[in-house]
């Protein structure tokens, strides 16, 4: 009943038509460019009533990142709308409170506009939230309401974008809006923080100014180390031998790489986690009895910046535990807290993160417990959504076994039988999916703690992203040469 109604609904709501005929790659990174062109319009176009000058912290500048977003302006809300339905939508189908078959197109299209309503809602929820809690500065309160319709609107067209960028582009939306923001982030970090602090070490004229000025260049360092284990680890992958059937010395291989998954987990885990931060933030300054409850699940105090304004952060409970909410190893003028060794000091001893009580009082917690339990947690989560990813987008052992025998592959050596093929599959697939996605949470998490530039986070899905562009547009250069292959794949 309630997914007949929300079908009702989702009548309403645009859509992008698909093109009439397949595009050319060129056509392809023609309509690539111009959707990157309108998303950088937006990105630096801040909304009507709203104070230019954010208070940057850490944690919001790790957000802007990972929802490839900037505070203030009319991607205020950025993909996590998108993202968000997505879990959402798997969750409820993965625990059967809806039931949609994937290999089914109908299903599949009912199951990718109703991810579309749900990320229009979500996007709605956000907006008000971002406003109504002094997330996004505005200037006066009556410009509230007029904020809240802008970021409604950008939030919007970023899902149109997305969906076009699926249908007409090279890679989805999400892909490359994220690669887009890091990329930006990166070159300003660069630009804007490493080389000014560089500069301003070799300036100071003092016996330590070269390795003070080589230390600075630590984010970068740790960005490039993040950038080449990336690489490396998808490269790395398992073969297994195929043999075609019904042609007799014809074979292959299946290649089942160690990240086998992508970086797709460490998107969902994340998003999760960044989005918790926005979320509990209607908690704030509930009080009575339920004022403790709130404090227990996410603690938000006001900060001060070096322009003279205050912002809520989140400063303890559960959500704190869970966040990437950590100072950036910079010196303090660029929001640090000194260097990497006023940094590593800092999470060794310092313990100002308050947990509040369920049932009154508060203690303190230890950066060092912080950090084991956003490392244990993001894992977890990654892990978690590895193993679910596969069985929602047919790359399970079960899947991928079908489709080998409907082609005509079989294994050489082994019956032509769809259910010993998958017998082989499962003895590398699911080790594979949760080693893969162990590795991307680990490797996420340590880059995020060393403060690389672009964060850590951003680095690992950008080369995820970076190489699966790269293998499509290998396949895209494939069809464009041998048109046959283009309707064999159809």
């Amino acid at each position: 009943m309630v997914l007949e109604i929300m079908d009702s609904v989702s009548k309403f709501l645009p859509s992008i038509k698909s093109p009439a005929k397949p595009l050319s790659l060129r056509e392809k990174m023609m309509w690539t460019v111009s959707i990157l062109a309108v998303y950088f319009l937006l990105y630096n176009t801040y909304a009507i009533g709203v104070s230019p000058a954010q208070i940057s912290q850490p944690l919001e500048q790790l957000i802007s990142i990972i929802f490839a977003a900037r505070i203030g302006s009319l991607i205020t809300v950025g993909i996590s709308p998108i993202v968000l339905s997505s879990i959402v939508l798997q969750l409820l189908s993965g625990s059967d409170i809806i039931k949609i078959d994937m290999t089914d197109a109908a299903q599949k299209a009912r199951f990718q506009t109703l991810q579309k309503l749900a990320a229009v809602v979500i996007a709605i929820i956000e907006a008000t939230i971002y406003v109504t809690t002094q997330y996004v500065s505005v200037t006066a309160p009556s410009y509230e309401i007029v904020v809240i319709l802008q970021l409604i609107i950008g939030a919007l067209i970023i899902i149109s974008l997305d969906e076009m960028m699926t249908k007409y582009g090279i890679t989805s939306g999400i892909n490359l809006f994220i690669a887009s923001g890091v990329s930006y982030a990166i070159v300003a970090g660069t630009a804007g923080i490493i080389l000014p602090e560089a500069a301003y070490a070799i300036q100071a004229g003092t016996t330590a100014s070269f390795s003070n000025a080589l230390l600075a260049f630590g984010p970068l360092f740790f960005a490039i180390v993040v950038f080449l284990v990336s690489i490396y680890a998808y490269e790395t992958k398992v073969e297994l031998p195929l043999a075609f059937e019904q042609l007799r010395g014809i074979g292959g291989r299946l290649p089942i790489p160690f990240l086998y998954v992508s970086v797709l987990p460490v998107i969902l885990a994340s998003s999760l986690e960044l989005s918790l931060t926005v979320w509990f933030r209607f908690l704030n300054g509930i009080g009575g009895s339920l004022g403790n409850i709130a404090k227990f699940i996410a603690l938000y105090s006001p900060v001060s910046s070096s322009t003279g304004g205050t912002s809520l952060q989140l400063t303890g409970g559960l959500a704190y535990l869970i966040s990437p909410s950590f100072p950036l190893p910079y010196s303090s003028q660029y929001g640090g807290v000194g260097g990497y060794a006023a940094y590593f000091n800092y999470l060794i001893t310092t313990d100002t993160a308050k947990l509040v009580l369920p049932w009154g009082g508060f203690v303190f917690v230890p950066e060092w417990v912080h950090v084991i339990v956003y490392v244990l947690v993001l894992v977890v989560l990654c892990v978690v959504f590895g193993k679910f990813w596969i069985e929602m987008t047919g790359q399970s052992p079960k899947n991928m076994a079908q489709q080998l025998a409907e082609m005509g592959w079989q294994i050489p050596g082994f019956r032509r039988d769809p259910r010993i093929v998958e017998s082989v599959l499962n003895k590398y697939i699911p080790t594979i999916t949760v080693l893969g996605s162990v590795f991307v949470g680990l490797l996420a998490a340590l880059a995020t703690l060393t403060g690389a530039v672009g964060s850590g986070m951003g680095i690992l899905l950008t080369v995820g992203i970076i190489y699966m562009v790269y293998q499509q547009l290998e396949q895209e250069r494939i069809y464009d040469a041998y048109p046959i292959l283009n309707k064999i794949a159809k």
